[in-house]
């Protein structure tokens, strides 16, 4: 009698190579992913069609395209095990994307968080595109019949209108798409700025972000420049409501660690914040050496990079050409 293993559920998610990854980006997601290569069947991508609502210098994106493939796998995505490839790589994102504005409101993009944050920074270009965008994110999620997308707190919004989209394709034609949940990491899903602690860790903010391919020296002094806090208790005490700058140190240090809040608490006790930023700082250099090193390896092996993309997309592309021609077919297009 054959003994067939059930089939993995299916993981997948994306990040903007719109700047360089950084330290919340690895401790928020990517590490979290590497963790779960073995549970789930993943697929991770480089979204380079959402990088481009906002203006980009063409040579840059390449470069940090490939730059963020090869540190996926520096970090520890092995490309045998997880599916990786550039979004742009793969037409059905583009062609799923179109059809879903058709089935998305106005309405609905219109309350979408981050197209009033984004139009507020960048006033000179608010594009169609950054208007439309979660349809197209929609597309990047349902073309997979994902059944998790590993969001943060700031993308669940986002990840609901993919579900609303999803039920109402499926309320007109049938069971099309497999309607998403949103997989959210209890610890270390939000690593905040180490100058304002009351904001998430961005690549827009480069003196309170550390960025995963930084010189050791320039992560140490921000480490020992980052904000604690205003009382004088100097006290190393996890309270994330009145020393969140405190918190957030003891946040990262423990999920590099693995160690508890407590222990943590034990370790710097009497010790002060002298002593707790610089060695949050070193454990952050110690984890970041070797992924850096390995990253400067995979660079140089243009070959071995470019294969890996092309077979991604190839394997991602099997996935999303089933779920279009099946959306092609419930909407009324003549078949090729």
């Amino acid at each position: 009698m054959e003994n067939t293993a059930p089939a993995k559920k299916i993981m997948l998610s994306g990040i903007q190579p719109s700047g360089d990854l950084h330290l919340g980006n690895y401790l928020g997601a990517i590490k979290n992913w590497v963790e779960r290569t073995e549970e789930f069947d993943n697929y991770y991508f480089m979204a380079d069609m959402h990088t481009i609502t906002v203006r980009q210098t063409p040579a840059d994106l390449r470069r940090r395209t490939l730059q963020q493939l090869a540190q996926y796998i520096a970090c520890g995505l092995d490309p045998q095990k997880n599916t990786l490839f550039i979004q742009s790589h793969v037409h059905e994102h583009a062609e799923l994307g179109w059809i879903l504005q058709c089935y998305t409101m106005y309405g609905e993009l219109s309350r979408m968080t981050q197209f009033k944050d984004k139009s507020q920074k960048h006033s000179e270009n608010i594009n169609a595109g950054l208007f439309t965008y979660p349809s197209l994110m929609a597309a990047d999620i349902l073309l997979y019949q994902a059944d998790y997308v590993p969001v943060g707190e700031d993308q669940k919004q986002h990840c609901e209108l993919t579900r609303d989209i999803a039920i109402r394709f499926n309320n007109i034609y049938g069971n099309v798409f497999k309607v998403p949940e949103p997989y959210i990491q209890k610890v270390g899903a939000r690593i905040m700025s180490l100058g304002n602690p009351s904001s998430k860790m961005s690549k827009s903010d480069p003196n309170g972000c550390v960025f995963l391919l930084e010189k050791p020296d320039d992560i140490m002094r921000k480490f020992k420049k980052a904000v604690t806090d205003s009382d004088t208790e100097n006290c190393v005490r996890f309270a994330p409501s009145e020393k969140p700058g405190v918190a957030n140190l003891m946040g990262i240090y423990s999920s590099i660690t693995g160690k508890s809040y407590e222990e943590i608490e034990n370790e710097f006790a009497g010790k002060g914040y002298g002593a707790f930023k610089p060695a949050v700082g070193e454990a952050v250099v110690e984890t970041l050496r070797p992924i850096q090193e390995e990253t400067a390896r995979i660079l140089a092996d243009k070959a071995y990079l470019e294969n890996v993309y092309k077979e991604g997309a190839e394997k991602a592309s099997y996935l999303a050409r089933k779920t279009l021609r099946k959306v092609y077919k419930k909407v009324g297009f003549v078949e090729r």
